[in-house]
């Protein structure tokens, strides 16, 4: 008997510790931007919907939203939410195309276009086409209109049924219900027994902030790039672009920023290092992206640019 009283009593403390540390919101009291940071903070990890649109006059358009799932598989339904800008309460470019032409690409991310997914994210002008900023290439779909992502392991094109309005505010979602209408999968990501095996299609989701999950390897982050205007991998040197050491991800890294540095800037952090100075005098481009990269994977992107215009 003294020992279920002592349980009782241990447990009722556990709940009174618990709910001491508990906050408890209304949604109206806080800021559509708190609300939105504590919601993606809270409902994660969540997948990526990679989506390529077409507007009236077949300009272009790529963009990834992680408010996004499947709810049906007869018919095959997916949804996701371009959700208008808390910050001015515009729509964006996919939204805005879905109305126009009720059509859409739906391509899965994997670790390997990560980098590249979130610069196409750049909040470019309306018209300007984020596969060529982004590096991905176009490919043809068979039913619908947009272009599918050759780079994506799964490419699902879709027939919008329904775009429903949560509301008119800045922050207030746009429900775009779509109708799988062809499935495109990648052979690699295939298992022995013909589904896709999680390991080797390495999906990636999203997390609150900066942060991303990979299926298979935990939590990294990738700066967002809503204060900035990336170059684009476009504007990159075609030396750089058709570099056979920098991957995607790496080139997702260097366009995404706004400026390039300085020649002074340059020498200053070359003349400080051996290494870098030997790397400019043998001027092996190999050896050169091979360093840039090393940068990269520290996340040292201005220091891996200032190696790849040591020349």
């Amino acid at each position: 008997m003294l020992i279920l009283l002592c349980n009782h009593v241990f447990r009722s403390y556990n709940l009174w510790v618990l709910l001491q540390a508990m906050i408890s919101i209304e949604p109206h009291d806080l800021s559509t931007g708190k609300l939105h940071a504590y919601l993606l903070g809270a409902v994660s990890p969540r997948p990526i919907c990679f989506a390529s649109t077409v507007d009236s006059k077949g300009n272009v358009n790529l963009s990834p939203f992680s408010f996004f799932n499947v709810f049906s598989a007869k018919p095959p339904i997916l949804v996701f939410s371009p959700a208008r800008r808390g910050r001015d309460n515009t729509t964006k470019h996919t939204y805005e195309n879905v109305l126009e032409v009720p059509e859409v690409v739906i391509n899965i991310v994997n670790y390997s276009m990560v980098q590249q997914v979130s610069l196409s994210s750049t909040e470019y002008a309306k018209g300007v086409n984020e596969f060529i900023k982004a590096g991905f290439t176009e490919l043809n779909s068979d039913i619908v209109k947009p272009p599918r992502v050759a780079e994506a392991p799964v490419q699902l094109e879709c027939k919008v049924n329904e775009v429903i309005s949560l509301g008119n505010e800045g922050g207030a979602g746009n429900l775009v219900i779509c109708e799988v209408v062809k499935i495109h999968i990648n052979e690699e990501i295939l298992g022995e027994d013909g589904n896709i095996d999680p390991f080797k299609i390495d999906a990636v989701s999203r997390l609150g902030g900066n942060w991303y999950s990979r299926a298979k390897a935990g939590l990294f982050e990738v700066p967002k790039p809503l204060t900035t205007l990336g170059v684009g991998i476009d504007s990159l040197p075609e030396e750089i672009r058709r570099s056979k050491v920098l991957t995607g991800n790496d080139l997702g890294m260097l366009g995404n920023v706004e400026n390039f540095p300085k020649s002074e800037e340059i020498n200053i952090f070359i003349n400080a290092s051996e290494e870098l100075k030997w790397l400019r005098e043998e001027g092996n481009s190999l050896e050169i992206h091979k360093k840039a990269q090393d940068f990269l994977r520290e996340g040292k992107i201005e220091e891996a640019w200032k190696v790849l215009l040591i020349n």
